[in-house]
């Protein structure tokens, strides 16, 4: 068969293949593993290479319980926001992978564990989430920070930004700062430069 990779006797975070198994319906490969606690599974290549699937499902049991021997923060909103950062870039089936994973958004290795996720980001402030600085980048220390809704909304891969004697923010920002309404700014720029739409 072209383009067959042959997975047995590979290992993959705790599985090792054993041999190949029945086809999906959809026609992917698919493989027995045994894992290192005992157990066995059956997963496709996709999620073994991809490293989506990396045990029986001991390992998320595993860390479940370290989570909550650990940090004790399960069910705070700290711990949600990481949970959901991580399902939205990891798992396909998540509804917002596609604005995420799916654009090659990962999260830094570090933050595989919460605990380190909260010494880098601390607690939740109340009404903040996580933002990402570059819209584009990844989700590490250097590029979160908590922000409020309304500042992350200006922070889209839709918004324009204008620069203006040095400074650089979305329309609104500005609309706010000169006392200028939105739609009159939004017209002056269509015809004229920041220099002079924002001072006529």
């Amino acid at each position: 068969m072209a383009g067959f990779i042959d997975l047995a006797g590979q290992r993959f975070g705790r599985l090792t293949v054993v041999s190949r198994a029945k086809n999906s319906k959809e026609g992917s490969s698919r493989w027995n593993c045994e894992c290192d606690c005992g157990g066995t599974t059956m997963a496709s290549c996709h999620d073994l290479r991809s490293g989506h699937t990396r045990s029986c499902g001991c390992l998320s049991r595993d860390r479940a319980r370290e989570a909550h021997l650990s940090h004790g923060m399960c069910g705070t909103s700290t711990h949600g926001i990481w949970k959901t950062m991580r399902q939205r870039c990891m798992n396909p089936n998540n509804p917002g992978y596609k604005n995420y994973g799916d654009r090659g958004i990962t999260v830094c290795e570090r933050w595989d564990k919460f605990e380190n996720f909260y010494e880098d980001m601390g607690e939740r402030p109340k009404g903040m989430s996580i933002d990402r600085r570059d819209n584009n980048g990844n989700y590490c220390p250097e590029n979160c920070s908590w922000d409020t809704r309304k500042n992350q909304s200006r922070n889209t891969r839709r918004t324009i930004l204008i620069e203006y004697q040095g400074k650089t923010q979305c329309m609104k920002a500005w609309s706010e700062e000169l006392g200028i309404k939105y739609m009159t700014l939004w017209y002056r720029l269509r015809d004229h430069s920041p220099q002079i739409a924002f001072n006529m």
